[in-house]
Parts: structure tokens; C-alpha cells; sequence
């Protein structure tokens, strides 16, 4: 009699087992999946432009304010470290960009205002600099790892790293900014 139980008690363990197996592989294959978050840098302004040729001298001196809007579709927060940001130009880096520790909750957005002051020396030593300012448009490329780590549900605990890179083309004559990024998400 009590083989039988014990039989009884194996086979529902069992069973409650690869229900509990089955359910945990399809929940982190579908719903718990890593989704990229979106990231748009929106310009709020640019201030200090000031571009003087003379024939001693050449000054440029820009900041540009952005705002930088992230949208996380995951069911996880990610909670990220301070970091810097780097804006490149043709190669050269041409900007810090400081990027203050946050958390951006789960299934949420968040906006995080920043700013960025061009290094005018590595800009204007820079030879493709002249064609840029005929054709009217500067193109720079920003980049920047966030690492840090995702909480589920306050139980599960991952460190992760987030790469974001974006396009950033600037309008010399309308003085505007557009931006196209891309980011993807390591964990």
C-alpha cells in the first residue's frame, strides 16, 4: 500500500514538473524574449553656434541639447550605470556626451535630457569638414554602451549591456538636427 503511494506521489512530481518545464521554456521564448529597445534623440536646441573664418583663424563653437526618448518593450526594467557617450565625426571624436545613471521600468518610457559640446580643434582639422559645410549637412555618428543590469518581476536578476548608435545629420542653413538610431540589448 504505501508503494503504491509513493508511486502516486513520483508520478505527480513528475508530471507537475514538466508542466512547470514546459511553461518556464515557452514564457522565455515568447513573452520574456529580449525586444530591442527604441531609441530617438530629439534636438531641444543648439546654442553657442559660432562659425568665423578669417584668414588667420578658424572657430566653431556649438552646443547642441537633445533629448534622448527610450522605450523599453520588455517586461524588465533595466537599471544602467553613469556613462559617456561619444559623438564621431569622419572617424575623429569630436563630443563627450555624460550620460547619468537611470532606471527605465518595464514596458515604459522615459525621456533623459542631455547635452553635448563639440570639440571645435578635432572639427575643424578634420579635411572633410569643407565639403560637409559646402554641401550644406554635417554627419555624425554618436555611440554609446550602457551597462547595467534587468530585473523581472524584482525575482530574476541579469546583468545586461545595451550598444546604441546613431545618425545624426546636421543642417548647417535651418540650423536642425535629424537622428535615426539603432540599439540592441546583450545579455
Amino acid at each position: 500500500m504505501a508503494r503504491r503511494g509513493l508511486q502516486i506521489c513520483c508520478f505527480t512530481s513528475a508530471v507537475f514538473l514538466a508542466i512547470l518545464t514546459i511553461i518556464t521554456v515557452t514564457l522565455s521564448l515568447t513573452i520574456f524574449k529580449p525586444k530591442q529597445p527604441q531609441i530617438t534623440a530629439h534636438p531641444i536646441g543648439l546654442k553657442n553656434i559660432r562659425f568665423n573664418v578669417t584668414t588667420t583663424n578658424v572657430t566653431l563653437d556649438v552646443t547642441l541639447s537633445m533629448l534622448v526618448t527610450i522605450d523599453n518593450p520588455n517586461y524588465g526594467g533595466f537599471e544602467y550605470k553613469s556613462t559617456t557617450g561619444y559623438v564621431n565625426y569622419h572617424g575623429s571624436t569630436v563630443a563627450e556626451v555624460p550620460i547619468v545613471h537611470n532606471k527605465i521600468p518595464a514596458r515604459a518610457k522615459v525621456n533623459i535630457t542631455t547635452s553635448m559640446d563639440l570639440i571645435a580643434d578635432k572639427l575643424v582639422l578634420n579635411p572633410s569638414l569643407w565639403e560637409d559645410v559646402a554641401s550644406g549637412c554635417l554627419n555624425f555618428t554618436s555611440a554609446a554602451t550602457l551597462h547595467g543590469k534587468v530585473s523581472m518581476a524584482k525575482i530574476f536578476n541579469f546583468h545586461a549591456t545595451a550598444y546604441s548608435t546613431c545618425y545624426i545629420l546636421f543642417h548647417i542653413q535651418s540650423q536642425t538636427v535629424d537622428s535615426k538610431c539603432k540599439s540592441r540589448i546583450k545579455l
